[in-house]
Protein backbone atom coordinates (compact mmCIF):
# COMPACT_ATOMS: atom_id res chain seq x y z
CA UNK A 1 0.00 0.00 0.00
CA UNK A 2 1.35 3.35 -0.81
CA UNK A 3 0.91 5.86 1.50
CA UNK A 4 -0.10 9.71 0.72
CA UNK A 5 -0.95 12.01 3.17
CA UNK A 6 -1.40 16.13 1.54
CA UNK A 7 -4.33 17.77 3.45
CA UNK A 8 -5.18 21.27 1.64
CA UNK A 9 -3.84 23.63 4.27
CA UNK A 10 -0.12 22.11 2.96
CA UNK A 11 -0.81 23.46 -0.28
CA UNK A 12 -1.23 26.86 1.68
CA UNK A 13 2.15 26.20 3.30
CA UNK A 14 4.53 25.97 0.00
CA UNK A 15 2.52 28.63 -1.40
CA UNK A 16 3.67 30.87 1.76
CA UNK A 17 7.46 29.32 1.34
CA UNK A 18 7.54 30.29 -2.13
CA UNK A 19 6.73 33.55 -1.04
CA UNK A 20 9.03 34.29 1.71
CA UNK A 21 11.61 32.43 0.79
CA UNK A 22 12.99 35.76 -1.22
CA UNK A 23 13.28 37.10 2.03
CA UNK A 24 15.06 34.40 3.74
CA UNK A 25 18.85 34.27 4.80
CA UNK A 26 19.00 30.66 5.58
CA UNK A 27 16.37 27.67 5.55
CA UNK A 28 16.47 25.53 8.69
CA UNK A 29 14.84 21.83 8.03
CA UNK A 30 14.35 19.97 11.22
CA UNK A 31 14.32 16.07 10.60
CA UNK A 32 13.63 13.31 12.78
CA UNK A 33 17.03 11.48 13.31
CA UNK A 34 15.28 8.52 13.51
CA UNK A 35 14.11 8.73 9.49
CA UNK A 36 16.47 11.65 8.02
CA UNK A 37 16.00 11.32 4.46
CA UNK A 38 12.87 9.80 4.67
CA UNK A 39 11.71 13.08 6.91
CA UNK A 40 13.48 15.29 4.36
CA UNK A 41 10.96 17.11 2.03
CA UNK A 42 12.01 16.46 -1.63
CA UNK A 43 10.21 19.64 -2.40
CA UNK A 44 12.18 21.97 -0.28
CA UNK A 45 15.24 22.37 -2.60
CA UNK A 46 12.59 23.56 -5.23
CA UNK A 47 11.24 26.19 -2.93
CA UNK A 48 13.88 27.52 -1.90
CA UNK A 49 16.27 27.56 -4.29
CA UNK A 50 20.11 28.10 -3.26
CA UNK A 51 19.67 29.24 -0.08
CA UNK A 52 21.99 27.99 2.71
CA UNK A 53 20.06 25.12 4.18
CA UNK A 54 20.93 23.90 8.12
CA UNK A 55 19.92 20.55 8.48
CA UNK A 56 18.80 19.60 12.43
CA UNK A 57 18.52 16.01 13.42
CA UNK A 58 16.05 16.20 15.84
CA UNK A 59 15.20 13.88 18.63
CA UNK A 60 18.59 12.45 18.29
CA UNK A 61 18.32 10.73 21.45
CA UNK A 62 15.84 8.57 20.64
CA UNK A 63 17.86 7.47 17.60
CA UNK A 64 20.94 5.05 17.00
CA UNK A 65 23.98 7.26 18.01
CA UNK A 66 26.00 5.90 15.48
CA UNK A 67 23.80 5.91 12.76
CA UNK A 68 23.17 9.13 13.41
CA UNK A 69 26.94 10.00 13.10
CA UNK A 70 26.78 8.59 9.37
CA UNK A 71 23.54 10.85 8.87
CA UNK A 72 25.56 14.61 10.28
CA UNK A 73 28.54 13.04 7.99
CA UNK A 74 26.42 12.93 4.96
CA UNK A 75 24.55 16.14 5.16
CA UNK A 76 27.78 17.92 5.96
CA UNK A 77 29.74 16.79 3.30
CA UNK A 78 26.58 18.46 1.19
CA UNK A 79 27.51 22.22 -0.49
CA UNK A 80 25.85 25.16 1.32
CA UNK A 81 24.76 23.19 4.26
CA UNK A 82 25.65 22.27 7.89
CA UNK A 83 23.96 19.58 9.87
CA UNK A 84 23.79 19.37 13.61
CA UNK A 85 21.72 16.77 16.07
CA UNK A 86 19.77 18.50 19.10
CA UNK A 87 16.81 17.17 21.18
CA UNK A 88 14.50 19.86 20.62
CA UNK A 89 13.61 19.79 25.34
CA UNK A 90 17.19 20.83 25.76
CA UNK A 91 18.00 24.73 25.72
CA UNK A 92 21.82 24.31 25.72
CA UNK A 93 21.95 22.35 22.32
CA UNK A 94 18.92 24.12 20.79
CA UNK A 95 21.25 27.36 20.76
CA UNK A 96 23.44 25.67 18.23
CA UNK A 97 21.38 27.02 15.81
CA UNK A 98 21.38 30.58 16.08
CA UNK A 99 25.14 29.92 15.90
CA UNK A 100 24.80 27.87 12.57
CA UNK A 101 22.47 30.05 10.95
CA UNK A 102 25.59 32.88 11.43
CA UNK A 103 28.12 30.35 10.19
CA UNK A 104 26.20 29.99 7.18
CA UNK A 105 25.13 33.67 6.47
CA UNK A 106 27.87 35.27 8.20
CA UNK A 107 26.98 38.99 6.39
CA UNK A 108 23.97 38.94 8.30
CA UNK A 109 23.38 39.86 11.95
CA UNK A 110 22.50 43.49 13.47
CA UNK A 111 19.78 46.06 12.93
CA UNK A 112 20.88 47.06 9.45
CA UNK A 113 21.15 43.77 8.54
CA UNK A 114 18.87 41.10 10.88
CA UNK A 115 19.26 37.55 10.75
CA UNK A 116 16.05 36.39 8.47
CA UNK A 117 15.48 32.12 9.15
CA UNK A 118 12.55 30.05 7.94
CA UNK A 119 12.11 26.76 9.79
CA UNK A 120 10.31 23.72 7.95
CA UNK A 121 9.70 20.38 8.66
CA UNK A 122 7.38 17.64 8.56
CA UNK A 123 4.21 16.82 10.97
CA UNK A 124 5.32 15.83 14.31
CA UNK A 125 8.55 16.27 13.83
CA UNK A 126 9.11 18.31 17.15
CA UNK A 127 9.53 21.85 15.33
CA UNK A 128 7.24 23.55 17.46
CA UNK A 129 8.74 22.08 20.92
CA UNK A 130 11.71 23.56 19.64
CA UNK A 131 10.61 26.87 18.46
CA UNK A 132 9.48 27.21 22.16
CA UNK A 133 12.71 26.63 23.84
CA UNK A 134 14.23 28.77 21.47
CA UNK A 135 12.13 31.62 22.44
CA UNK A 136 12.19 30.70 26.03
CA UNK A 137 8.07 30.43 26.16
CA UNK A 138 5.16 28.76 24.63
CA UNK A 139 5.15 30.50 21.12
CA UNK A 140 3.97 28.00 18.64
CA UNK A 141 1.65 25.30 19.92
CA UNK A 142 2.54 21.86 20.25
CA UNK A 143 1.20 18.18 20.58
CA UNK A 144 1.67 14.81 19.46
CA UNK A 145 -1.01 15.00 16.59
CA UNK A 146 0.20 15.09 12.86
CA UNK A 147 -0.28 18.64 11.91
CA UNK A 148 -0.82 20.98 15.00
CA UNK A 149 0.24 24.35 13.19
CA UNK A 150 -1.52 25.64 10.60
CA UNK A 151 -0.78 29.07 9.88
CA UNK A 152 2.84 30.97 9.41
CA UNK A 153 4.12 32.50 12.87
CA UNK A 154 6.67 34.87 12.50
CA UNK A 155 8.83 35.08 16.22
CA UNK A 156 11.72 37.29 17.27
CA UNK A 157 14.56 35.22 19.12
CA UNK A 158 16.21 38.23 19.28
CA UNK A 159 16.86 41.56 18.08
CA UNK A 160 18.23 40.82 15.02
CA UNK A 161 16.84 37.54 14.57
CA UNK A 162 14.17 36.72 12.95
CA UNK A 163 12.56 33.25 13.17
CA UNK A 164 9.48 32.32 10.55
CA UNK A 165 7.37 28.90 11.27
CA UNK A 166 5.84 27.45 8.93
CA UNK A 167 2.96 24.27 10.00
CA UNK A 168 4.70 21.08 9.17
CA UNK A 169 4.46 19.95 5.40
CA UNK A 170 4.29 16.74 3.24
CA UNK A 171 4.78 16.55 -0.22
CA UNK A 172 1.77 15.70 -3.04
CA UNK A 173 3.17 11.80 -3.95
CA UNK A 174 5.94 9.87 -1.66
CA UNK A 175 7.41 7.85 -4.31
CA UNK A 176 9.54 5.66 -2.06
CA UNK A 177 7.52 3.18 -0.55
CA UNK A 178 9.54 3.16 2.66
CA UNK A 179 9.29 6.49 3.39
CA UNK A 180 5.91 6.20 3.43
CA UNK A 181 5.99 3.22 6.40
CA UNK A 182 8.90 4.91 8.05
CA UNK A 183 6.59 8.48 8.28
CA UNK A 184 3.54 6.54 9.10
CA UNK A 185 5.57 4.89 12.27
CA UNK A 186 6.64 7.71 13.33
CA UNK A 187 3.34 9.90 13.87
CA UNK A 188 4.11 12.32 10.59
CA UNK A 189 1.20 10.86 9.10
CA UNK A 190 -2.93 11.14 9.60
CA UNK A 191 -4.01 8.21 11.22
CA UNK A 192 -6.57 7.94 8.08
CA UNK A 193 -3.67 7.87 5.99
CA UNK A 194 -2.91 4.27 6.91
CA UNK A 195 -3.20 0.73 8.19
CA UNK A 196 -1.72 0.12 11.64
CA UNK A 197 -1.56 -3.22 11.50
CA UNK A 198 0.51 -3.04 7.73
CA UNK A 199 2.78 -0.16 9.36
CA UNK A 200 3.50 -1.84 12.59
CA UNK A 201 4.76 -5.07 10.42
CA UNK A 202 6.84 -2.82 8.25
CA UNK A 203 8.49 -1.88 11.61
CA UNK A 204 8.93 -5.08 13.09
CA UNK A 205 10.60 -6.08 9.94
CA UNK A 206 13.07 -3.87 9.70
CA UNK A 207 13.49 -3.67 13.65
CA UNK A 208 14.11 -7.41 13.85
CA UNK A 209 16.84 -7.56 11.42
CA UNK A 210 18.84 -4.99 12.85
CA UNK A 211 17.70 -4.29 16.37
CA UNK A 212 16.17 -8.23 17.32
CA UNK A 213 17.90 -7.70 20.98
CA UNK A 214 15.78 -4.79 21.85
CA UNK A 215 12.65 -6.54 20.72
CA UNK A 216 12.89 -9.45 23.13
CA UNK A 217 13.80 -7.23 25.91
CA UNK A 218 11.50 -4.64 25.54
CA UNK A 219 8.22 -6.91 25.20
CA UNK A 220 9.95 -9.80 27.19
CA UNK A 221 9.49 -12.28 24.52
CA UNK A 222 11.88 -15.32 26.42
CA UNK A 223 13.36 -15.73 23.35
CA UNK A 224 16.90 -14.73 22.01
CA UNK A 225 17.63 -12.19 18.99
CA UNK A 226 18.22 -14.84 16.62
CA UNK A 227 15.12 -16.38 17.09
CA UNK A 228 13.22 -13.45 17.07
CA UNK A 229 15.04 -11.74 13.90
CA UNK A 230 13.79 -15.54 12.24
CA UNK A 231 10.06 -15.16 12.97
CA UNK A 232 7.58 -14.17 9.98
CA UNK A 233 6.46 -10.63 10.71
CA UNK A 234 2.85 -11.60 11.62
CA UNK A 235 4.13 -13.99 14.41
CA UNK A 236 5.85 -11.18 16.14
CA UNK A 237 3.65 -8.86 16.52
CA UNK A 238 1.15 -11.71 17.57
CA UNK A 239 3.70 -12.75 20.10
CA UNK A 240 3.78 -9.17 21.13
CA UNK A 241 0.30 -8.96 21.13
CA UNK A 242 -0.39 -11.92 23.37
CA UNK A 243 2.65 -10.84 25.87
CA UNK A 244 1.00 -7.98 26.20
CA UNK A 245 -2.33 -9.24 26.67
CA UNK A 246 -3.92 -7.32 23.63
CA UNK A 247 -6.52 -10.26 23.48
CA UNK A 248 -9.75 -10.98 22.50
CA UNK A 249 -12.46 -13.67 22.57
CA UNK A 250 -11.02 -17.27 22.77
CA UNK A 251 -7.48 -16.65 23.02
CA UNK A 252 -7.27 -14.87 19.84
CA UNK A 253 -5.19 -11.67 19.41
CA UNK A 254 -6.19 -8.25 19.11
CA UNK A 255 -3.74 -7.28 16.03
CA UNK A 256 -4.53 -3.74 15.42
CA UNK A 257 -4.22 -3.24 19.61
CA UNK A 258 -0.74 -5.07 19.31
CA UNK A 259 0.18 -2.79 15.99
CA UNK A 260 -0.45 0.14 18.29
CA UNK A 261 1.47 -1.15 21.01
CA UNK A 262 4.40 -1.20 18.85
CA UNK A 263 4.20 2.06 17.47
CA UNK A 264 3.92 3.38 20.61
CA UNK A 265 7.02 2.12 21.81
CA UNK A 266 8.57 3.07 18.66
CA UNK A 267 7.65 7.10 18.92
CA UNK A 268 7.62 7.45 23.12
CA UNK A 269 11.12 5.73 22.63
CA UNK A 270 10.54 2.80 24.67
CA UNK A 271 11.35 0.61 22.46
CA UNK A 272 15.00 1.94 22.49
CA UNK A 273 17.29 3.76 20.13
CA UNK A 274 16.73 2.73 16.71
CA UNK A 275 17.18 4.61 13.13
CA UNK A 276 15.13 3.03 10.46
CA UNK A 277 17.70 3.39 7.33
CA UNK A 278 21.32 4.22 6.85
CA UNK A 279 22.14 6.88 3.86
CA UNK A 280 23.09 3.91 1.70
CA UNK A 281 20.00 2.00 2.20
CA UNK A 282 18.01 5.37 1.41
CA UNK A 283 20.05 5.71 -1.41
CA UNK A 284 18.73 2.27 -2.82
CA UNK A 285 15.25 2.99 -2.26
CA UNK A 286 15.65 6.19 -3.86
CA UNK A 287 16.91 4.77 -6.98
CA UNK A 288 14.28 1.85 -7.43
CA UNK A 289 11.35 4.49 -6.41
CA UNK A 290 12.09 6.58 -8.70
CA UNK A 291 12.72 3.72 -11.37
CA UNK A 292 9.43 2.50 -10.47
CA UNK A 293 7.80 6.43 -10.85
CA UNK A 294 9.07 6.99 -13.85
CA UNK A 295 8.08 3.33 -15.28
CA UNK A 296 4.09 4.18 -14.36
CA UNK A 297 4.93 8.01 -16.38
CA UNK A 298 6.11 5.73 -19.05
CA UNK A 299 2.97 3.46 -18.74
CA UNK A 300 -0.13 6.39 -18.21
CA UNK A 301 1.57 8.25 -21.08
CA UNK A 302 1.43 4.79 -23.24
CA UNK A 303 -2.46 4.80 -22.17
CA UNK A 304 -3.08 8.24 -22.96
CA UNK A 305 -1.90 7.88 -26.58
CA UNK A 306 -4.10 5.17 -26.84
CA UNK A 307 -6.73 5.25 -29.81
CA UNK A 308 -5.84 8.72 -30.55
CA UNK A 309 -6.70 9.73 -33.87
CA UNK A 310 -3.63 10.52 -36.11
CA UNK A 311 -3.47 14.41 -37.71
CA UNK A 312 -5.56 14.68 -40.69
CA UNK A 313 -3.64 15.00 -43.56
CA UNK A 314 -2.82 18.82 -44.86
CA UNK A 315 -5.20 19.12 -47.58
CA UNK A 316 -2.69 20.93 -50.49
CA UNK A 317 -0.10 18.35 -49.91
Amino acid sequence: MAIQWFPGHMHLTRKAIGERIKDIDVVIELLDARLPASSANPMLAELTGHKPGLKVLNKQDLADPGRTVQWLAHYNALPDTRAIGLDASQTTPARQLVEACHALAPNRGGMAKPMRVLICGIPNVGKSTLINTLAGGRKAKTGDEAGITKLEQRITLADDFYLWDTPGMLWPRIIVAKSGYNLAASGAVGRNAFDDEEVALELLDYVKRHYAPVLSARFKLDLDAATVADMQDEELLEAIGRKRGALLGKGRVNLQKAAEIVMHAFRDGSLGRITLETPEEFAAWLAEGEQLDAERRAKKEARGGKGRRAPAADAGA
